[in-house]
């Protein structure tokens, strides 16, 4: 397993070993000890599971009072996968990363608290995996508005046009209207 850096420090790209064959595959998703090893020694307590049509974008999310570290992997499709710092005390607040996540490229995101996360969907049927230091709690769950100028974020739309949305995620409001991390 190999930590790769983004352009947020905290933001880690995960490229396990993968050992493949004519007979397909076998990697390490998550082992406690090589992660520590590495420098992320994290605790995880749900795992969660979803599926998004070509166009789906989900997010930006994030938890205020129980904020999530997320370790996130496509186990089939590919997603754009993006992180925003959302914590007001730092030199990165409102700076995000992206990264393409895929069934091919096998790579991972580790999402600290106190981001930001979101994604979106680039093909059919992508089935997203996502490890989560903390639990879910629907009464804290908060978005940010995808599309805020503030952000800039450069979302893959080619090919794809206006993504789709929930009706929350439609509703969120932008960087300056969210009630972020102090």
């Amino acid at each position: 397993m190999k930590l790769v850096d983004t352009e947020l420090a905290e933001v880690k790209i995960v490229e396990p070993a993968v050992f493949g064959d004519d007979r397909g595959f076998f990697m390490e998703s998550w082992n406690a000890a090589a992660f520590a090893k590495a420098g992320l020694d994290l605790r995880f307590v749900q795992d969660n599971h979803s599926r998004s049509a070509k166009g789906v974008l989900r997010g930006l999310h994030y938890q205020r009072r129980r904020p999530q570290g997320k370790l996130v992997r496509v186990v089939r499709g590919a997603v754009y996968d993006v992180a925003v710092d959302i914590r007001r005390t730092s030199p990165d607040f409102g700076k995000w990363v992206g990264v393409t996540l895929s069934e091919a490229n096998k790579r991972m995101l580790w999402v600290p608290p106190g981001f930001a996360h979101g994604f979106l969907s680039l093909e059919d049927g992508t089935e997203f995996l996502y490890k989560c230091t903390d639990f879910y709690a629907p009464d804290d769950e908060h978005s940010l508005r995808w599309s805020d100028p503030a952000l800039a974020i450069e979302w893959p739309l080619d090919g794809i046009g206006a993504p789709q949305l929930s009706g929350k995620d439609a509703a969120a409001p932008g960087l300056d209207a969210a009630d972020v991390f102090a």
